[in-house]
């Protein structure tokens, strides 16, 4: 499944960054075991620190791996957009 979504996603969905991306499970397995494999239930995300930003850790985990972002996708989004790489 990790190939998979590398193959399909190989930028970090923040940064854009190639370099040390990670698949990121948006509902973490401890949480929701099942979602585990679901492709929608992950993102790619980045431990390149490109801009200084260890995405990974910051967006998915808030800057604690043992925390949850319940609204990593919004803040994906957020991000993508503060930094240019959304789409207009």
């Amino acid at each position: 499944v990790r190939a998979k979504h590398i193959k399909q996603f190989p930028t970090c969905h923040v940064c854009g960054s190639k370099k040390k991306v990670e698949v990121h499970h948006k509902v973490p397995f401890n949480i929701a075991p099942d979602l585990e494999l679901n492709p929608d239930n992950l993102v790619s995300l980045c431990e390149n620190k490109k801009y200084g930003v260890n995405c990974h850790l910051l967006i998915g985990h808030l800057g604690n791996y043992r925390r949850i972002n319940a609204d990593v996708e919004f803040d994906v989004f957020i991000w993508r957009k503060k930094i240019g790489k959304c789409e207009k």
